[in-house]
């Protein structure tokens, strides 16, 4: 009896173990099949999935390969800003004086001093010009100054914000500042009246916008207004066109020419709308440290809603000043572009591959956590580390992780495909660009049928052999690889 139960436990063994042999290795399965026929075909890629709990490769395909990560960069700065602050440090901004006001005349300059809220928007600046105005202030004597100041001046960085100093029809362009209005924009509300009669434009919360805004959006049914930013010696300017339909609300950003000037012309405006008589213009300073006197001041969103507004809406604005704030924490002075403020971005991916144990060779480039700047180049193993890291952080991986994008749920509907394995138990940020070759990527969390991570990078360039390879052909490729590991795990 007892020897038919050793022969019987032998038998189960070998079974189990024949069966577990069967079970197919993760390091046997083919490494991403449909990416690999990308890379025949003549795409560059870099890709790698990494099991958080065994510190393993699970699947790599040019994983070392620095190539162009596009928007994926904001990765680099979520992590970089919430291990520079808790994820409930905010920015404030400030409304100074030289000195008290006297019998609400206030002889002098108002001075507005930000201090890096990259989510500063017109409803925060009317919190500033109703304290000033219930604080009894009738008159300003001077000027609105705007301090430049702790980021000092900043030269355009990318071709597009270049071009953008001269005219804008878009938003993503607004270059970084230490204080920036909606994100460094212009918003422009444009509201359909009766069929045939010119439409309603202003601004979105500020009234009638500061600046000069020239021609006519026709009402009737239907149509998309034109509007466009022109900046001449006399400052920036909407010029507007088209049709829209009778009874609807667009609202549309155009970039400023200059944010921080934007910003000071708005709250000049909202002043004179609640009673505040300012007698002189706007300019711009460095700095006004004579400007002691605090009379309003305002709190901006927490850094973890900072964050998830960056990482969900890809927001070049609030990645770029997000970068120069940590790089002005983190060196304890301004930094002299964002380029050279982008190099605490890379130095962090370096540390982090180092606490993974990888080589890093000669280092990632980042030059903008935005993304903008095509010159960034990043593996696919550079976010694994970065990633891998943050997981590890049980202080701030929740707010960090809670800032990526679940498929299902996701506001962009190129992502709302696939399988449910990829449809829920994804977490994603994405990256894409077209020029001078089209940038696909995807990088963030899996969650293994057990509960288990796993962290993953995608990363899909042109090249000159194939130039561009379309978002839905290298999204399709990236979703089939990762469903087929999911399925294992």
């Amino acid at each position: 009896m007892e020897l038919h139960q050793r022969l019987l436990l032998s038998a189960l063994l070998c079974a189990a173990a024949a069966l577990h042999a069967a079970e197919p290795a993760a390091s046997s399965a083919p490494a991403f099949d449909q990416l690999s026929r990308l890379v025949a075909q003549g795409a560059r890629v870099s890709a790698e999935v990494w099991d958080l709990e065994g510190s393993t490769s699970l699947a790599a395909l040019g994983a070392d390969a620095r190539l162009t990560p596009a928007s994926l960069s904001k990765i680099m700065v979520a992590a970089a800003a919430l291990s520079t602050w808790p994820p409930d440090k905010t920015f404030a901004t400030e409304v100074r004086a030289t000195a008290l006001p006297r019998d609400g005349q206030l002889r002098g300059d108002l001075v507005l001093r930000g201090s890096g809220d990259a989510t500063l928007d017109e409803t925060t600046l009317w919190g500033l010009a109703a304290q000033l105005r219930a604080a009894g202030l009738k008159q300003v004597s001077g000027r609105v100054v705007v301090e430049r100041a702790p980021f000092g001046e900043l030269g355009c960085d990318t071709l597009d914000r270049c071009r953008a100093l001269r005219r804008s029809s878009r938003a993503y362009n607004a270059a970084p500042s230490a204080i920036g209005v909606n994100y460094g924009s212009w918003c422009i509300a444009v509201r359909g009246q009766a069929s045939g009669q010119p439409a309603q434009v202003g601004g979105c919360a500020s009234g009638d916008l500061p600046i000069p805004l020239t021609g006519r959006v026709q009402s009737g049914t239907g149509g998309m207004p034109r509007i466009d930013r022109y900046t001449d010696d006399n400052g920036d300017r909407i010029e507007v066109g088209g049709t829209i339909a009778s009874g609807e609300l667009r609202q549309v950003h155009r970039a400023m020419s200059d944010p921080a000037l934007g910003a000071g012309q708005l709250l000049r405006s909202m002043l004179l709308q609640t009673g505040v008589a300012v007698s002189g213009g706007v300019e711009t300073q460095i700095a006004v440290p004579a400007a002691t006197q605090v009379l309003a001041r305002v709190e901006g969103l927490l850094l973890q809603e900072q964050v998830g507004r960056m990482m969900r809406w890809s927001n070049n604005y609030i990645a770029d000043v997000l970068t120069m704030d940590a790089a002005l924490e983190r060196n304890r002075a301004p930094p002299a572009s964002l380029a050279a403020a982008s190099k605490v971005l890379g130095d962090m991916a370096r540390e982090a591959r180092v606490a993974l144990k990888l080589e890093s060779g000669e280092g990632p480039l980042l030059e903008s956590g935005s993304g903008l700047t095509t010159s960034n180049r990043l593996s696919a193993r550079d976010f694994i580390a970065v990633l891998a890291h943050e997981y590890r952080d049980p202080r701030r991986f929740p707010a960090f992780y809670g800032s990526f994008v679940v498929p299902r749920d996701a506001a962009f509907e190129f992502l709302q495909n696939g399988s449910d394995e990829f449809q829920d138990r994804v977490a994603l940020k994405t990256g894409s660009l077209t020029d001078p070759v089209s940038v696909n990527a995807i990088a963030g969390y899996l969650r293994k049928r057990n509960g288990g991570w796993m962290a993953f990078a995608i990363i899909v360039n042109g090249s000159e052999r194939l130039p561009q390879v379309g978002r839905e052909r290298a999204m399709s490729a990236a979703r089939a690889d990762l469903t087929a590991l999911l399925k294992r795990y």
